[in-house]
């Protein structure tokens, strides 16, 4: 078997040029927007070969679902030990990641065009955002808190808040996260699980 190169090496200098060009293509995305980045002005940005950045990605909508992919929940709020309070700042932490400029690009690029890309960038992206609620819900259940399951989170909190961000809709603002997680909660969850009757 071949050995690997010194570039391949974790934190060897492939790993430092990948960085650095996510760096600058956040940026920009951030800056100017998914449509006006460009290969070159990414290279530029990031101080690398242009040539480099076309033989590792080809096309910049390749560069965007690399990036989306490896996007790290940097700033997530720890959990407060209150079910309510952890959902709803798991909310607005989704939402404000959304929101930002560029989450929306992001997130398009992480939906791939291509058929197996698209399902392994919203599997990528459905676990990514699932861990942010799992976290709390686990925590209430170990405290002996009624706790809904993921998959209703994701249906009354998270569904709602990508719908609304993706087509424009206003008033899609903190208030609304936290009130989504309101009317969950006001079902009988985050509250001390009755002990069964035999």
């Amino acid at each position: 078997m071949p050995a690997k190169s010194k570039d391949s090496r974790p934190g060897g200098r492939s790993a430092r040029v990948r960085a650095a060009v996510h760096r600058a293509t956040v940026d920009l995305v951030r800056e100017v927007g998914a449509e006006k980045v460009s290969i070159p002005v990414v290279a530029r940005r990031a101080g690398v070969n242009p040539s480099s950045l076309y033989r590792r990605w080809g096309t910049v909508s390749a560069l965007l679902a690399d990036v989306a992919a490896q996007r790290q929940d940097e700033g997530a709020p720890e959990l407060l030990g209150d079910l309510r309070k952890d959902l709803e700042r798991a909310a607005v932490w989704t939402l404000t990641d959304l929101s930002q400029p560029g989450g929306v690009a992001f997130f398009r690029a992480e939906v791939a065009p291509d058929v197996d890309e698209r399902r392994a960038g919203l599997r990528e992206c459905l676990e990514r955002v699932s861990s942010r609620f799992h976290a709390a819900l686990e925590a209430a259940a170990r405290r002996g808190e009624s706790a809904p399951p993921l998959e209703r989170v994701l249906d009354h909190v998270v569904a709602p808040l990508y719908f609304r961000v993706v087509f424009s809709i206003p008033e899609t603002n903190d208030d609304y996260a936290r009130g989504l997680v309101a009317e969950l909660c006001d079902c009988g969850y985050g509250v001390p699980a009755r002990p069964r009757q035999d």
